[in-house]
């Protein structure tokens, strides 16, 4: 990941680790940049069938679209 990029936080707690879950219930930790790209913590992992479209906190109990995270 490019370092220079922020990071974009929880509206909540303001962590900026989230997961991702796709149908199986399986789950991915992301960041989400502050164009809203939402990039794997782990290089080299795989996004494909997750669904980018809810983010689940890893520091509380909020969940939504990456549209509402916050860069304060």
């Amino acid at each position: 990941m490019n370092n220079d990029r922020t990071k974009l936080l929880c509206p909540q707690c303001k962590i900026g680790r989230f997961q991702v879950k796709n149908e199986s219930g399986e789950s991915v930790v992301v960041i989400v940049t502050d164009q809203h790209e939402i990039i794997p913590l782990h290089e080299g992992t795989s996004l494909d069938g997750f669904d980018l479209t809810v983010l689940y906190c890893l520091g509380c109990s909020w969940k939504g679209s990456d549209k509402r995270l916050t860069n304060k």
